[in-house]
């Protein structure tokens, strides 16, 4: 009779157990297309069984409590999330920067329907309208054309310019943006932490949904920088961001802004190990280190976003006498700082040289004292730069100093002196490094207004002569059409090749291009990897709807299975009281 009860509680163990497994197969396929969710397989065991030495040739007894769940395995595997994961932070970084590499591609290759190389070399261009004017300097409707078409190439550059700032203060909005996602999503794995520590402190129960979250939290976070992670006893997660401790059992050390005040640009860093009241910022990353699988530091799309946009905006003297080292710390890091560096160079060197062909300069011999324009004393030390007034060509005027074709908005080209020894003086107004309205850089030159009005007043007559007697200048006129071919450029400290105009033009767009191709190719070859991965993933993670299917179908008969024992038990008891009684 004892036997016979005992063998119900079996039954019904045999009951419970197939309705808990049902009900873990049922929670599988209603989550068969939720992102992130990790299955549950479900294990069962033998409840305690104890044996009873006889001494009949039967041998031992057994008698046993039923079958129960040994485990729910929450399926993961540890070694594929951490290569995902690596391999999705990789990706990020490449595609990223590649994003801005095609940004800047399209700046140049076409705006407003016309490529930018076409007013530079093309057959409206400025290297056509100097070819055009040594034929004949005299020809006003070749003065008016080089007018034109330099109006036209200032204008040009200076829309790609400003393009490339724009696109640059574009990407510092996406840094914030980024910035903020990773601290969302730490401060979510924080909570995390916490509700799986209450429900898992009992030992009893565990809290696989709230993991399935947190490890997506984790997916998340690796695309944005280099994550490193370890689970506590406790069930917690601690992570750390770019080596730094980000998120622990209860708090999260949340990433800072630092607005600089200059650019408006910001920069990350670590509020829990700065000073900022001694302005001490321990920044996130450094934005000097070289960037290299080797390294292991190509990780994270913020860190590409940062290096993609710069420090500030460049312009040549970023590039001018800058040693390799120099560059590769600076501008070899960023795409739009060398971009800038690299377009403000060619514009630069284009507009001082043909500047220098209209109102050549020279070193004064000796010491210039006297008066300024505005009654000023003033003096200048020996090698001063002034205008070259007895080689120098004129305007149809006939004045000095001569125009020159693109000006300044800071400052005219020269400041008149009338010296102590009775001569007149132009002092040439040197460019100011600290000052980007003195200097010849794209966001500061224009058309000389007063070549607009009147074309006639460009230099094209030679000095030896009053009025109708003038010479043409045709020297001046080959000059100018030969330093489009002179090459005296480099694109960078890297470079050993000179290269004239039209070249520098080409190398710059050709290193783009091939850049662009680098980290194109990275990414895809990347997306691909992670994607492998992630599928490899998938095959442990991942519900597949008929092997589930199958295993209900398998505890639907277990389950049945038991229901029969009990019915079979049942009658036997049935017997006994009623039959036997």
């Amino acid at each position: 009779m004892a036997n016979s009860m005992g063998s119900l509680f079996i039954g019904v163990s045999g009951l419970q157990t197939s309705q808990n497994a049902l009900n873990a197969t049922a929670n599988n396929l209603s989550n068969v297309d939720t992102k992130g969710y990790v299955r549950e397989r479900v294990l069962q065991e033998d409840r305690n069984y104890l044996t009873v030495n006889t001494t009949t040739s039967i041998g031992p007894q057994q008698t046993g409590l039923g079958v129960s769940i040994g485990d729910v395995i929450h399926a993961r595997d540890i070694f594929l999330d951490k290569m995902y994961r690596t391999q999705n932070g990789r990706h990020g970084f490449y595609s990223t920067t590649f994003e801005a590499i095609s940004e800047v591609q399209t700046l140049f290759q076409e705006l407003e329907g016309t490529a930018f190389q076409e007013v530079l070399t093309g057959d409206d261009g400025l290297w056509v309208a100097f070819q055009e004017f040594a034929k004949d300097p005299s020809d006003s409707s070749v003065q008016n054309l080089v007018i034109e078409k330099a109006g036209l190439f200032a204008s040009r550059a200076k829309a790609v310019y400003n393009g490339l700032r724009t696109y640059q203060s574009n990407l510092n909005l996406q840094i914030a943006e980024a910035i903020e996602d990773v601290n969302d999503l730490g401060n979510t794995i924080r909570d995390l932490n916490l509700q799986i520590m209450k429900i898992e402190a009992g030992g009893i129960e565990t809290a696989m949904n709230l993991r399935d979250i947190r490890d997506t939290a984790l997916d998340k976070l690796s695309t944005y920088g280099n994550i490193t992670y370890k689970e506590l006893g406790n069930g917690t997660v601690k992570v750390n961001f770019e080596g730094t401790s980000f998120v622990d059992e209860t708090h999260v050390y949340e990433i800072g802004v630092k607005t600089e005040k200059e650019t408006g640009y910001i920069t990350p860093y670590w509020p829990h190990l700065s000073d900022t009241s001694k302005d001490k910022y321990y920044k996130v990353y450094d934005m000097s280190e070289e960037i290299s699988t080797a390294r292991k530091n190509d990780i994270g799309s913020l860190k590409a976003l940062l290096f993609a946009r710069g420090d500030k905006t460049a312009n040549y003297l970023d590039l001018e006498g800058v040693s390799m080292s120099e560059y590769d710390d600076t501008l070899g890091n960023s795409v739009m700082m060398n971009i800038e560096a690299e377009l403000d160079t060619l514009v630069h060197t284009i507009v001082t040289k043909i500047n220098d062909l209209f109102a050549p300069n020279v070193r004064s011999a000796d010491a210039i004292t006297g008066t300024d324009e505005n009654g000023n004393a003033v003096s200048f030390e020996p090698g001063t730069l002034i205008l070259d007034t007895e080689n120098c060509c004129v305007g149809e005027d006939g004045q000095l100093p001569p125009q020159e074709l693109f000006v300044r908005t800071g400052c005219s080209r020269y400041t008149k002196v009338e010296g102590d020894d009775g001569k007149t003086y132009y002092v040439y107004n040197k460019e100011d490094p600290n000052d980007t309205a003195l200097q010849y850089t794209t966001g500061s030159i224009s058309v000389n207004q007063k070549l607009l009005e009147s074309e006639s007043l460009i230099p094209f007559y030679e000095q030896n002569g009053k009025d109708e007697e003038r010479s043409v200048a045709y020297k001046l006129g080959e000059a100018l059409a030969a330093v489009w071919e002179e090459d005296t450029m480099f694109l960078s400290p890297h470079d050993t090749t000179p290269c004239n105009f039209s070249e520098f033009y080409t190398k710059m767009v050709g290193e783009l291009g091939t850049l662009g191709n680098v980290f194109d190719s990275t990414a895809t070859g990347l997306e691909g990897t992670a994607l492998t991965t992630d599928n490899a993933r998938q095959q442990v993670i991942g519900v597949s709807s008929d092997e589930e299917l199958t295993n209900m179908i398998k505890f639907q008969n277990a389950y049945n299975a038991s229901s029969r024992f009990i019915n079979v038990i049942d009658e036997m008891i049935e017997t006994i009281i009623y039959r036997l009684g």
